[in-house]
């Protein structure tokens, strides 16, 4: 008989950091992020979320989860769905609005994106940001094929995304570039899941224009900002470098095309505070505030000009 006890098998590397028979949470030990990580749920103090005038409240940051939903709002709009018409405002992670008790009335989980949606007879929660595209596509008929087996690989690819992510963003992407230490073993685990990942995408692209066949899909807009933009070196700094990113051919392909998206474009500008001002519209009330209200005019006192 086996005992399970020394499962997995012991191993053979040098001694190092043993965890306790208990866990104690060191809150300095969280890195870049000590002041908002928490092992606990639930608010730190009261603030009620803004309403503007439109029947969709999106409450978000333009980090890749953000970017997806807004992406697909803007889509929304540029496809004729007046209805999709929305308020996006700043959730700063960093500062912990994500705490207060109104967003967490919004998502229990203190994760951003959350939108509330007021035309329902009462307002409508939805948090997730799959979720989100989903109620998105379904609310509005839009961006999720009607075929039976597009429609499945659509929803396959998103799903896949939301399991595949936890690796690039937690794990590559926070021992990477983020961890207070660089730890090897930790970099080159996630590395190589991220470019197994990346080889996935680029095997499926190679027979497909986009993620679901050829119909652009909700399935692309939850893809494109965590992989599309790694593939264009834009996240982690130097990580496309590191990752060798330029030779996923069809992934440079398809991240190119759907960058060139009007709407892809303004939606990586939504509820952004940081990079280039001219590229922050750290809110978003009406059509009119991407030429109005970016961060440069609003710091040079220009606000409502034409």
């Amino acid at each position: 008989m086996t005992d399970d006890t020394k499962f997995p098998p012991e191993n053979n590397l040098p001694a190092g950091y043993q965890p306790a028979k208990v866990w104690e949470w060191k809150s300095a030990n969280g890195g870049q992020f000590a002041n908002i990580n928490r092992p606990i749920a639930g608010s730190t103090h009261d603030k009620e979320l803004p309403v503007g005038k439109h029947p969709l409240q999106l409450y978000s940051l333009a980090t890749p989860n953000g970017v997806k939903v807004t992406v697909m709002l803007e889509e929304l709009l540029a496809a004729g769905h007046s209805g999709a018409e929305y308020d996006a405002w700043l959730i700063n992670i960093g500062e912990g609005d994500q705490f207060g008790s109104g967003f967490v009335g919004a998502n229990p989980n203190s994760k951003i994106p959350a939108l509330v949606d007021r035309s329902t007879d009462e307002p409508t929660r939805v948090f997730e940001s799959a979720s989100i595209l989903f109620y998105l596509a379904e609310k509005f008929g839009a961006f999720l094929p009607a075929d039976h087996k597009a429609r499945t690989e659509a929803l396959n690819w998103l799903f896949w995304q939301m399991g595949s992510a936890p690796y690039l963003g937690g794990g590559f992407g926070h021992f990477y570039a983020y961890a207070p230490m660089k730890i090897e073993y930790a970099i080159d685990r996630f590395s190589m899941e991220v470019k197994r990942q990346l080889d996935v995408l680029d095997r499926h692209l190679a027979d497909h224009a986009f993620m679901a066949g050829e119909e652009y899909s909700i399935a692309d807009m939850a893809i494109w900002p965590w992989y599309g933009v790694l593939a264009q070196g834009k996240i982690y700094g130097e990580s496309g470098t590191y990752l060798e990113v330029d030779g996923y051919k069809n992934v440079q392909r398809w991240t190119a095309m759907i960058a060139e998206r009007p709407a892809v474009q303004r939606g990586r500008m939504v509820n952004r505070a940081f990079g280039d001002p001219s590229e922050q519209l750290r809110e978003r009330h009406d059509a009119s505030d991407f030429e109005l209200r970016t961060q440069d005019k609003l710091d040079d006192g220009k606000e409502g000009e034409a």
